[in-house]
């Protein structure tokens, strides 16, 4: 491609029947606002700039999306909403006339990039090209109106539109690709004379016609690519038919889904060979499966690493965010276990139901297989961590570091107060509550001693008179 790539994202209208006081390109699909999975397909392109329009919840919108790098990416306001064309107009002082401008939609998430490449080619930086779809039921879109010779005379609003008209199945899809310098031209040639009193972008094809110039078109039949999102509704049958799509793209590379409809990325999942996935997964943010690793049914993973081998039995949720969760080869997780930020499991590490793991490190062959919590920990290597036992690192003002050495036993509910070392090898009875640093191989037992009352009664309650 020779010729530089501007592209425009509108996203100023209101979205009236998402019945949501979040604007509707804000919403997310797959983990990301809907405008965002826009900007990320335009930098996929090496587009030069991309100009985002904004109007209703502006501040918002601004502010809930991101660039991604080495992408440009700058936003202008339509303020009132005037129409498609009255959108565009407000980013034409901003775009270059040595360019193609390339106009998508904020609500319009799913079109890939090698069908944007394709228009572009088609364009071929002299043409206005169109991207258009064949539909069984075209209602409410713009009918693309062709000659007799076939080519591309105007496009016709629905409710601008003929019986005939409306008969049309080939319908634009609100994408097209235009030399800027044409563009800017026939913008400001547009007036409101239509049914909905607005300024149509699609006007422009009757003046390149009438201009003498050829109105391309390149024409899909993969409707997804094109649906908007204008219901909650369409949003869910849009979150599926992603979804799915995820899916297929991962049994083709191999991974085992128990059911390819049951089913949630929502960042990106990465899988080596081997891995087995079970029924109502939920991946988010970046997350990495080693070969060979399998996962339950029912779990939540979000920024993580997952090691060869490592199995996460059902109900167990991994929330890494920031700071990662990292689990490693020939792991042991779950069920019904909870690793937070900053978890870091070395191999053969084994995790238990109810267990909850945060900005720990736990050493090869450490085990907490029980109702435990383990928090700033350093966990050397086979250590056996009782249940019920806690860390307690948290004196109210600030959070303190425990250090159980390699070869430890703790028995079941202990609290070991923080600052504190456990020395290797040594042992910490049930019941204990460890304040002070032990020695290496010591038993350690911190508990008030045991008194039993022969023939004790318990109360009775008294009979009322």
């Amino acid at each position: 491609m020779s010729f530089p790539v501007d592209v425009v994202v509108m996203a100023a209208g209101k979205g009236t029947r998402m019945k949501s006081q979040r604007p509707k390109v804000l919403h997310r699909l797959g983990g990301r606002a809907l405008a965002q999975h826009v900007i990320d397909c335009a930098a996929r392109l090496s587009a030069r700039r991309v100009v985002v329009i904004t109007g209703h919840g502006a501040e918002q919108v601004e502010a809930g999306l991101a660039a991604p790098a080495a992408t440009a990416l700058s936003f202008v306001r339509q303020e009132p909403q005037l129409g498609t064309g009255h959108a565009v107009q407000q980013a034409v002082p901003v775009l270059q006339d040595d360019g193609v401008t390339l106009v998508l939609s904020g609500d319009v998430p799913l079109t890939q990039a090698a069908t944007l490449q394709a228009l572009l080619d088609v364009c071929a930086g002299q043409h206005l090209a169109l991207l258009t779809l064949d539909m069984p039921d075209p209602t409410g879109y713009g009918r693309i109106v062709r000659g007799d010779g076939g080519e591309v005379c105007a496009i016709v609003e629905h409710k601008d539109a003929s019986e005939a008209q409306r008969a049309i199945r080939e319908i634009y899809s609100g994408i097209m690709a235009v030399p800027t310098r044409l563009l800017r031209a026939w913008l400001a040639r547009l007036d409101n004379r239509n049914a909905q009193g607005e300024y149509y972008l699609t006007d422009v094809v009757k003046f390149a016609v009438a201009d003498g110039l050829a109105v391309h078109a390149h024409r899909i039949t993969d409707a997804v690519q094109v649906a908007g999102v204008n219901s909650p509704a369409q949003l869910a049958e849009l979150e599926r038919a992603y979804q799915r799509r995820r899916a297929d793209e991962l049994l083709v590379q191999g991974v085992r889904l128990a059911d390819p409809a049951r089913f949630d990325v929502r960042g990106e999942l990465v899988c080596g060979q081997d891995v087995e996935i079970d029924v109502n997964c939920v991946f988010e943010g970046s997350v990495q499966l080693g070969d060979g690793v399998r996962v339950g049914a029912h779990c939540v993973i979000a920024n993580a690493v997952i090691e060869a081998g490592a199995v996460i039995h059902p109900f167990t949720h991994i929330e890494g965010e920031k700071a990662g969760v990292k689990v490693g080869a020939g792991a042991l997780i779950g069920p019904f276990a909870r690793l937070r930020p900053g978890a870091d499991l070395g191999p053969e590490v084994h995790i238990g139901n109810f267990v909850e793991v945060k900005n720990s490190t736990l050493a090869a062959g450490a085990k907490a297989n029980h109702l435990a919590y383990l928090g700033d920990a350093i966990v050397g290597e086979r250590v056996n961590y009782g249940a019920g036992s806690i860390t307690a690192n948290y004196d109210g003002a600030n959070k303190h570091r425990t250090v159980i050495e390699a070869d430890v036993h703790v028995g079941s509910n202990c609290v070991l107060v923080a600052p504190v070392t456990i020395g290797a090898g040594g042992t910490v009875g049930a019941g204990s509550t460890i304040t002070k640093d032990t020695a290496p191989g010591a038993l350690s037992v911190a508990r008030g001693k045991q008194v039993s009352i022969a023939n004790w009664q318990r109360p009775v309650k008294q009979k009322k008179a």
